[in-house]
């Protein structure tokens, strides 16, 4: 019963389908080059037989020309008791009609091809049969009439037997085709259930479920990877949402908790002074509170590919310096040294406003998170044909553990949540060097911390439409 189910989906299967158009395409194909080498056998079986029929003819008119009417008479009779089943049977007749030598009957055609039907004795069938003979007429001098003919029961039996066989090549041909297809598509079927199978579970919710490699062909195992590799990317995308979700709630709930506060603080307030702070502190914790909302629209964004539409060779070194410059003042008041060490001329491709504010956000991570006196510099060198970028500084760094944890949403270290800050700056950094295929590594820089940026060293390709990001959103 279970086998039933199976059978039918394998019928309805467009494997099957194409099996069987196949199949009628190769039996077709089979039949028509059977049917010409029939064709061939037959037609050379014929032409044999008039080339005897010719040869025999010339035969006996060189023993009559040499020889006389005895002379022929002679050879026909000898020819006649070749064996028990001469090849060739003969009549020759004078002007009158006389039968000189040979059986053939009388209907026979005197002069030039012809066919015969002869009621002969067939021991195959014990009894009678009718025999088919083709003939050669010909006239002699003397106003003789000879005629040779053959039976052609070998060459209809040969061309009998090639048609049964022919028959028999096609309707095996076309069964084993059928038999192949019903098989290719039984196993075709048996894997895409597989396949729907894993699909199912995967949208019931389990996520973790991978689908199997179908095992027909190379192509197919490489969709089954790519297909895996889209659900990994759909599963990391959930996960993280999920992440998000829970940071979002469990970080936004201090600061909207404050304003919740002074809020109703604001009630008891008499005085002018009193309430309009308590408005400028709580449009302060607003803002705050939007800040991060535009960080967390701009990561997600940025995870998205959006942004690589606006992708143009630019100059990096010109970039840095330009950030650098934009810094030094910032670095001065509180108590820092910003250094710039570049090489001229570091060509990328990317975005030069996105570029700017990743490092941007790096120079003010070190100025937030290394004490005053913390010399922070900015360098990047040629390497091979990419580029490599850092950005160094000699404070008092972050544990080996602790580096792969930094990039996440929201994450502080324990040191830093006396800070200012809501521990996003270094998720969009990784989310605008992912969108440039740029892994940021973290590294010890004896004291203090290195982050590295290595540059691609060709251009990535750019999609053929993409969502610009808005620009009121870089900050």
């Amino acid at each position: 019963m279970a086998a039933e189910p199976l059978r039918r989906s394998v019928l309805r299967s467009g494997a099957f389908r194409f099996a069987v158009l196949f199949a009628a395409v190769f039996a077709i194909g089979s039949l028509l080059v059977l049917i010409a080498v029939q064709r061939q056998i037959e037609g050379y079986a014929v032409a044999a037989t008039d080339a005897s029929l010719r040869n025999e003819m010339k035969i006996l008119r060189s023993e009559y020309e040499a020889l006389g009417l005895d002379g022929l008479t002679e050879a026909i009779s000898r020819h006649s008791h070749t064996g028990k089943d001469p090849q060739f049977r003969f009549r020759l007749v004078d002007g009158s009609g006389r039968v000189i030598a040979g059986d053939l009957p009388a209907d026979a055609t005197l002069v030039g091809p012809g066919i015969l039907k002869v009621r002969e004795v067939n021991m195959a069938v014990r009894g009678e049969a009718i025999e088919t003979f083709k003939t050669l007429g010909a006239a002699l001098p003397g106003t003789f009439h000879l005629v040779v003919g053959t039976d052609m029961f070998d060459v209809r039996t040969v061309v009998e037997r090639l048609r049964i066989f022919t028959l028999a090549c096609g309707i095996g041909i076309t069964l084993f085709a059928l038999a192949g297809g019903y098989f290719v598509g039984s196993l075709f079927i048996r894997r895409l259930n597989g396949v729907n199978s894993s699909v199912n579970r995967i949208m019931a919710g389990a996520l973790g479920e991978r689908i199997p490699t179908i095992g027909l062909g190379p192509e197919f195992d490489e969709l089954s990877g790519n297909l895996n590799l889209m659900l990994d990317r759909i599963q990391g995308l959930m996960e993280g949402l999920r992440q998000v979700s829970t940071d979002i709630a469990h970080d936004l709930r201090t600061p909207l908790t404050r304003l919740r506060q002074n809020l109703e603080g604001l009630r008891g307030t008499d005085t002018l002074t009193g309430y309009d702070a308590g408005i400028e502190a709580a449009l302060e914790q607003t803002d705050e509170i939007l800040a991060i909302f535009r960080a967390l629209l701009r990561i997600g964004t940025l995870e998205g590919g959006a942004g690589r539409s606006r992708f143009t060779r630019l100059d990096l070194s010109e970039m840095i310096e330009r950030v650098g410059g934009a810094y030094e003042p910032v670095a001065e008041d509180s108590e820092h040294r910003l250094d710039v060490e570049l090489e001229p001329g570091l060509m990328v491709t990317g975005d030069g406003e996105l570029l700017a504010q990743m490092f941007t956000n790096l120079i003010e991570n070190a100025l937030v998170h290394t004490p005053p006196g913390t010399c922070i510099v900015l360098h990047a060198r040629r390497s091979g044909e990419g580029v490599i970028a850092e950005v160094r500084d000699d404070g008092p760094g972050i544990p080996a553990e602790e580096r792969d944890r930094v990039f996440v949403r929201f994450y502080r270290l324990d040191t830093s949540r006396s800070t200012p800050g809501s521990g996003l700056g270094l998720s969009l950094v990784r989310a605008i060097a992912s969108l440039h295929h740029v892994i940021p590594i973290l590294e010890d820089n004896g004291p203090g911390l290195k982050i590295v940026l290595k540059f691609p060293p060709t251009p990535q390709p750019l999609p053929q439409s993409a969502a610009a990001i808005d620009a009121g959103d870089r900050t």
